[in-house]
């Protein structure tokens, strides 16, 4: 899967030949951060030609003796800025986007190993993985040198990092139960075992792996508030907080996430004093060390920042004496000023824009972003097959409608099944998550300019919505109804995405063809 994603995202990825919507932020800020190590200003125009136009023909020593202000963190830009080392520098458009098409395909590994993980049968798991290759919003995102592609892959390789913490503490946990129901006098009372437990869901086995009540003992079992896991996936948050602030709400998310995840499985194993224990043994002892790695990690990413004497606002408290936070010494008081103008401009965006959406939108993909869209003179590519028609070349950061319209009706699915049909599970706490860290924080700003495409970080979730229902349906249905099911919605899926793919990756089509692909007014 991860092959045949990467064919999508990798073919053509040099074209169009031209900087390409936040590419004007973005690539040239990682080019002389590369140069220089700090972002420099650029001029507007030279001479009448755009700086742009001009970086694209090769002109890319443009750039300005002094720093540019920034207002995102600098670490997705020095991701950029591998793949401009590595793949021919600023003069190669397929450099601007190696990176990101690096990260997009990871993506798809990644899913395919956390829906193995929550589901444990391959099939789904190879769903997975076709459901981000194919996804027009996947490609797009991954087609193109900005920061949001960075966030999805930093963040879902955190969420897995924490499925496999969930895991080994679970193993500790019933290592320790067994050791505590041997000691003469420990168990408390029995509990039945709840018909989901029974299949497999949850519960305890013996030796036969016939499933027996839970021993309840008098305890509240060992400490596993500390993994490495945990580690891993805190610096992965952190340095997806350096991409965009945006990592912050996912870093919230999933922290409650894991600890409930730890104390809900310290309650199924059968210990009595669990819930004491979510509080001081999981949530406290993990907050003691993942938050200060959390900020360590996040200053990391601005280390060039205190390095270069010369970047933005460096040298802000000498200039300012009296104010700001005047305890701080003077470097970090200049760090605190300049983020505090960088939360005064993301939380006062409010210019219009043609294609600002609304976050409660996103799901639904009502309102599309153009990130490129030209008149091509003459009729190359599929152009060729209507003579008589203008030729467009269009990138529409646009998912596939079908996949996003199904996964939206999976995720209320995904709460009917768990809550009503299956009375509990950890694994719907699991999809919606994602929806939590990534998507509800954007309610707070619907006021604010926003853009349909920062749903890729929101993509992963919506994908397994789709495998949570898929997989209550393998074990609910027959198995000709299900594969009917799965299959012809799969099949829907790539065929819808086949139709798609010109307009996501900048293909020469007629104008009618392009016009074809409009389905919503408001797509256009």
């Amino acid at each position: 899967m991860a092959l045949f994603g990467g064919f999508l995202r990798f073919f053509r990825l040099g074209t169009p030949h031209s900087i390409t919507f936040d590419e004007t932020y973005y690539v040239k800020d990682a080019w002389s951060m590369m140069m220089t190590g700090e972002a420099r200003n650029w001029p507007k125009a030279i001479d009448g030609i755009k700086i742009d136009t001009l970086f694209a023909q090769g002109q890319v020593y443009l750039y300005q003796s002094d720093a540019e202000y920034i207002v995102h963190p600098p670490f997705g830009k020095w991701l950029i800025s591998i793949g401009l080392k590595l793949f021919g520098g600023a003069t190669n458009p397929f450099a601007w986007r190696a990176s990101s098409a690096i990260a997009g395909t990871i993506a798809i590994l990644l899913i395919c190993r956390v829906a193995l993980h929550l589901f444990h049968n391959l099939t789904l798991a190879a769903m997975a993985g076709l459901l981000m290759s194919v996804d027009g919003v996947g490609i797009t995102m991954s087609r193109i040198g900005i920061l949001d592609i960075f966030i999805m892959v930093l963040v879902l390789g955190a969420f897995l990092c924490l499925l496999n913490h969930r895991d080994w503490a679970l193993k500790r946990l019933e290592a320790a139960h067994e050791r505590d129901v041997a000691i003469p006098g420990n168990v408390i009372r029995t509990v039945a075992l709840k018909p989901r437990e029974r299949q497999g869901e949850g519960g305890a086995y013996d030796s036969s792996g016939k499933p027996m009540v839970r021993l309840v003992v008098a305890s509240s079992g060992p400490v596993v508030a500390f993994s490495w896991w945990r580690v891993g996936a805190t610096v992965l948050l952190g340095l997806a907080t350096g991409v965009k602030w945006s990592g912050t709400y996912f870093f919230a998310a999933f922290a409650v996430a894991s600890v409930l995840w730890d104390g809900y499985n310290r309650r199924r194993v059968g210990y009595r004093r669990w819930f004491g224990a979510l509080v001081a043994k999981d949530g406290l002892l993990a907050a003691l060390y993942m938050v200060p790695l959390y900020i360590g990690t996040y200053f990391l990413d601005w280390l060039n920042w205190f390095i270069h004497p010369d970047s933005y606002m460096h040298n802000w408290a000498a200039t300012h004496p009296g104010e700001g936070v005047t305890w701080l010494p003077e470097g970090l008081r200049s760090f605190v000023q300049y983020h505090i103008t960088m939360w005064k401009f993301h939380t006062s965006l409010d210019s219009p824009h043609a294609y600002k959406a609304n976050p409660l939108t996103w799901p639904l993909q009502t309102r599309p972003t153009s990130f490129y869209w030209q008149k091509v003179q003459g009729h190359p590519g599929l152009c060729s097959t209507q003579p008589g028609s203008q030729c467009v070349s269009a990138i529409t950061s646009l998912g596939n409608p079908v996949l996003w319209w199904v996964a939206t009706a999976s995720l209320v699915l995904t709460l009917i099944i768990a809550i009503i049909v299956r009375r509990g599970d950890w694994r719907a706490l699991a999809v919606w998550i994602g929806l939590v860290g990534g998507w509800m924080p954007w309610w707070m700003y619907l006021n604010r300019t926003t853009f349909t495409f920062y749903s890729i970080v929101i993509l992963p979730w919506m994908i397994l919505a789709v495998c949570y229902v898929l997989d209550w349906m393998r074990t609910n249905m027959s198995r000709f109804a299900y594969r009917w099911i799965a299959g012809g919605t799969m099949t829907v899926i790539v065929l819808v995405s086949a139709y798609f793919y010109p307009i996501w990756t900048a293909m020469p089509i007629p104008y009618d063809f392009w016009l074809q692909h409009m389905w919503l007014h408001s797509w256009i």
